[in-house]
Parts: structure tokens; C-alpha cells; sequence
């Protein structure tokens, strides 16, 4: 069951794209109380991305089988997930800095600019 819940959490961090895109050294243990831990490097805060999991969660079905009582904790399938965020930025940081590789802002059509878009800086264009 352990097993299970972690492989649903983490399809459901896959589908959160811009979220995962942001966080570094990404890492994950099953602790002495069997809890699974999850740990990241800026991106955003613990709370924030366990709120959005709750929310993947809840839209594939399971929102009776996971719970999110605050903070950096939820809990999927009756497994603890304890969610540990090292230097986090938060998501309206998150979203709001530029980088080279933030895909969705280099390929969005309604953003004219004379600036070079992030993909002509990666192509050298």
C-alpha cells in the first residue's frame, strides 16, 4: 500500500509541470515511522505543493482517499507524506522570476515583446 500511495503522489507531482520544473535536488526516503518524505530545493513551499497534490489528487478520483490537513503534510491512501521544501521561493515568486528555461512563458503566443524570448537565448537566435 505504501508503495502504491507513493507512485499516485509522485504521478501527481509529474502532472504539476511548472511546480516541479522549479524544484531542485529532488529527493525522496521512507522514514523509521513509514512516513515518505519529500524534499526539494527552492520551487515552492511545503504547504503550497502539498495543496496542489491534494488538489491532483482529489480531480483523479481520490479525494475521499487523500487528505491534506495543512501545512506540509497529506496523507494518500492512509500514508503519511511529510513534504520538506529547503530555500523555497513560493509559487507567486516562482512564477513571477524569469528564467531560461521557463517553457511556458517561451511559448506563449500573446507575449509580444522586442526581448529576445528564453528559447532564442537557449538556440542562440
Amino acid at each position: 500500500m505504501r508503495y502504491e500511495a507513493f507512485g499516485r503522489v509522485m504521478a501527481a507531482l509529474a502532472a504539476e509541470a511548472e511546480a516541479i520544473e522549479s524544484c531542485r535536488d529532488l529527493s525522496w526516503w521512507l522514514g523509521a515511522d513509514h512516513a515518505w518524505n519529500i524534499e526539494w530545493r527552492d520551487g515552492p513551499y511545503a504547504h503550497e505543493l502539498a495543496a496542489l497534490l491534494h488538489d491532483r489528487l482529489a480531480d483523479a478520483g481520490l479525494d475521499d482517499l487523500a487528505h491534506h490537513s495543512g501545512g506540509g503534510t497529506l496523507q494518500v491512501l492512509g500514508i503519511p507524506f511529510v513534504l520538506h521544501a529547503v530555500d523555497p521561493l513560493g509559487l507567486d515568486r516562482m512564477r513571477n522570476r524569469p528564467g531560461l528555461w521557463r517553457l511556458s512563458q517561451a511559448l506563449d503566443p500573446l507575449q509580444h515583446t522586442a526581448a529576445r524570448r528564453p528559447w532564442e537565448e537557449l538556440l542562440g537566435g
